[in-house]
């Protein structure tokens, strides 16, 4: 499937093997992967890096739906634990961070001639659109990648759990977890050298073990709608458009 308003392959592009297996998808990026391991800030390079990757999906066919973490900049439940700052107010600040991210994300594929649009949970009518279903799948109709800034315009509620929440609503076919880590393990791979990394993992298992790769809401949210999830490093190139043409790479959590 070629879906209208994508830019071709050009020349030194990236060669993808295999067909997309996935009509639409929402990619979820943390915020971390907007800057170097262990920095803070916007690395302009990466963020590049990241939008010939999403360029590099759409040349595949697929719609693509974007939601951005705002971790490189602030989180809003640390910040409000370490400082005197309510956690509700703490939240909407990394809801307005996430903005900032996305505008950086859509500046850096439309320079390379992708087109975009900004969609945000909370008004900031000066830089991008609000939510809105219909239009969000107008979007992905016309061959937009779509950002969906402003987290889910609540707080107490996570950037994965947007993910989930707007892959239900836009009828995804896959939502991607693209991290720093090379999917679900058993355990936290840093302080224990033994854990084993899932191939594949059903969501009944990752709540039962308590697996933190994802709040226990969105994999929930993700079961009940029957929305596969890949997690997977995003730090290795080619990995996202492997998913997308349905090859194993990092952990898919599905059905048993």
């Amino acid at each position: 499937m070629r879906v209208e308003g994508v830019m071709p392959a050009t020349e030194g592009s990236a060669e993808i093997m295999g067909d997309c297996q996935y009509q639409r998808i929402l990619l979820k990026l943390s915020g971390e992967s907007f800057c170097e391991p262990g920095e803070f800030g916007i690395n302009g390079t990466l963020v590049e890096s990241i939008a010939e990757r999403i360029a590099e999906i759409c040349r595949l066919g697929p719609q693509v739906a974007v939601v951005v973490g705002a971790g490189n900049i602030l989180r809003g439940e640390a910040f409000s634990r370490h400082s005197h700052i309510p956690r509700n107010t703490a939240d909407y600040m990394g809801m307005l961070a996430t903005i900032i991210n996305a505008c950086a994300l859509q500046e850096s594929l439309e320079r390379i001639g992708q087109p975009t649009r900004v969609m945000s949970a909370i008004e900031v009518a000066a830089m991008c659109e609000p939510f809105i279903r219909r239009r969000a799948l107008h979007h992905l109709e016309r061959g937009r990648v779509t950002i969906l800034a402003g987290g889910t315009g609540n707080p107490f509620f996570t950037t994965d759990t947007c993910a989930a929440l707007r892959a239900s609503e836009l009828d995804a076919n896959l939502l991607i977890k693209a991290t720093k880590v090379d999917g679900v393990y058993s355990d936290d791979p840093k302080k224990d050298p033994h854990a084993r990394l899932f191939d594949r993992i059903s969501y009944e298992e990752v709540l039962r073990q308590g697996l933190r790769i994802m709040d226990h809401a969105a994999i929930s949210l993700c079961r009940d709608n029957a929305i596969p999830i890949v997690v997977l490093n995003i730090f290795k190139k080619g990995n996202i458009a492997r998913a997308v043409c349905g090859e194993p790479v990092g952990t898919l959590i599905g059905p048993p």
